[in-house]
């Protein structure tokens, strides 16, 4: 069991979707700096170990502290490992929540996006009160796309993220209703 686990937590068929602590370090780390994984984001990889931490405690940590939500860790039920994140994330630039998830490259094709994504967009409007969740999709990310459309997301428009400069994102939109 991992020290210090607070907060929502949300299960699906194969994963427990938990908020991140500091024991997640090295599975934060493998989602932030594989170059599979990254690819469509905009970020540049964590530099070292240090750095994922120092991005461990300035956003998820810090968005569940300031907003009650943000990334849900992704843990595999059969092993307990961390393979993704998924979940709800306010974007001070836009003012727009953020529905967004990553995986391990081993765990893509089998659903589990589409599967968690299912259980946030749950939380978000039963737990949250949430009225309208987004999706910033690189162009060229024809499966995260499909994910989206999959989930009810419509397309809204091409737009760029004032901390991801230089990128242009498509923007999908989905409305929570009452």
């Amino acid at each position: 069991m991992e020290r210090g686990v607070t907060g929502a937590r949300l299960e699906t068929q194969r994963l427990l979707l938990r908020w991140f602590t500091f024991d997640d370090i090295d599975a934060f780390n493998e989602l932030g700096t594989n170059p599979q994984i990254i690819r469509y984001v905009g970020n540049q990889p964590f530099a070292s170990l240090d750095v994922a931490g120092e991005t461990l405690t300035a956003a998820p940590l810090k968005d569940y502290a300031t907003y009650g939500y943000g990334r849900f860790a992704c843990v595999w039920k059969q092993t307990g490992q961390v393979i993704g994140f998924c979940g709800p994330k306010f974007l001070p630039d836009t003012g727009e929540v953020d529905l967004g998830y990553r995986f391990l490259p081993s765990f893509w094709g089998i659903g589990l996006a589409t599967e968690s994504a299912l259980a946030a967009i749950v939380y978000a409007r039963n737990q949250l009160g949430l009225q309208r969740l987004v999706g910033w999709v690189h162009p060229d990310n024809v499966a995260s796309t499909r994910v989206l459309t999959k989930l009810g997301f419509s397309f809204d428009r091409r737009t760029s993220i004032t901390s991801i400069p230089g990128v242009d994102f498509d923007l999908y939109e989905k409305g929570l209703g009452g």
